[in-house]
């Protein structure tokens, strides 16, 4: 039996490098590439003429060095090319609006730059008062499904949120 799996470890071998590469395709980690990369260790370990165990050392280890010290940076690399854009809440905070209903403390409502209408209440960080219809507003916060509003007029409004630090969708 070991006479067999010595002659016949190379497809033992190559069967698990393309097994590896399968499920790196599908998983997009570096985690069994290397591991595929170890293998192929194992595999030229074999055909170097390695015993069987020796040759599941040497796959072993050039998996485990690659694992610490090829993956992090590639992965590190990998994530730095993001896309940039703000999406979901991110990107509501600091869009101007202006209002369609009567804005209170407690209610309200704003359409977006983006388009968007939303339910609104005036942001506790400002003067309490009531905004007129048509008054331009800056979103400084979301709570749950509700825009956090100041007037567009303020000079500074919170969190720093100004126009010039700010990407307006365009409708």
């Amino acid at each position: 039996m070991l006479e067999f799996l010595d002659s016949y470890a190379w497809i033992v071998w190559l069967g698990l490098i393309l097994l590896f590469i399968v499920i790196e395709i599908f998983t997009l980690e570096f985690t069994f590439l290397m591991i595929a990369i170890g293998s192929l260790g194992g595999l030229i370990a074999g055909v170097l003429g390695a015993p069987w165990w020796a040759q599941i050392v040497v796959a072993a280890a050039v998996s485990l060095l690659l694992l610490l010290t090829l993956r992090p940076p590639l992965l590190k690399r990998l994530k730095r090319g993001g896309d940039p854009a703000k999406s979901n809440v991110d990107a509501l905070l600091g869009l101007e609006g202006h209002v369609l209903d009567r804005l209170t403390p407690t209610a309200g409502h704003v359409k977006l730059s983006n388009g968007d209408t939303w339910t609104a209440r005036v942001s506790p960080l400002v003067e309490q008062r009531e905004l007129e219809r048509g008054e331009r507003v800056l979103v400084t916060a979301i709570d749950g499904a509700t825009a956090m509003v100041v007037p567009a007029s303020a000079s500074t409004p919170p969190d720093g949120l100004t126009p010039g630090n700010r990407k307006e969708a365009t409708p």
